[in-house]
């Protein structure tokens, strides 16, 4: 098994900054893409970024310019650092990773438990 722990949610007001934070760790052999997605009360889970082992970066629209997403491959550990944070940005952040296995080599899908952020004016 496999289990995604996230750090750093909490509440901020409009315009400050958050770094969220996701360690991977038990049976991981190597992790393809590691993300970020969202989810605001009354709304569907949406993906907020994502990031490849070789460095490339997804972003969505609405947080372009504004959230940036990291990865330490070494640490099995990915962060999504927000800036100028808005109120539409409140939802539970979850973490995401695509990876295989060590032991079994099968590709799998976890999730982390969530973390909340809420942005007040």
């Amino acid at each position: 098994q496999v289990q995604l722990v996230e750090s750093g949610g909490g509440l901020v007001q409009a315009g400050e900054s958050l770094r969220l934070s996701c360690a991977a760790s038990g049976r991981v052999f190597r992790i393809n893409v590691m993300g970020w997605y969202r989810q605001a009360p009354g709304k569907q889970r949406e993906l907020v970024a994502t990031a490849t082992n070789d460095g490339s970066a997804n972003y969505a629209d609405s947080v372009k310019g504004r959230f940036t997403i990291s990865r330490d491959n070494a640490a099995n550990t990915v962060y999504l650092l927000m800036n100028s944070l808005k109120l539409e940005d409140t939802a539970v952040y979850y973490c995401n990773a695509d990876l295989y296995e060590s032991g079994t080599y099968r590709r799998q899908e976890y999730w982390g438990q969530g973390t909340q952020v809420a942005v007040s004016s």
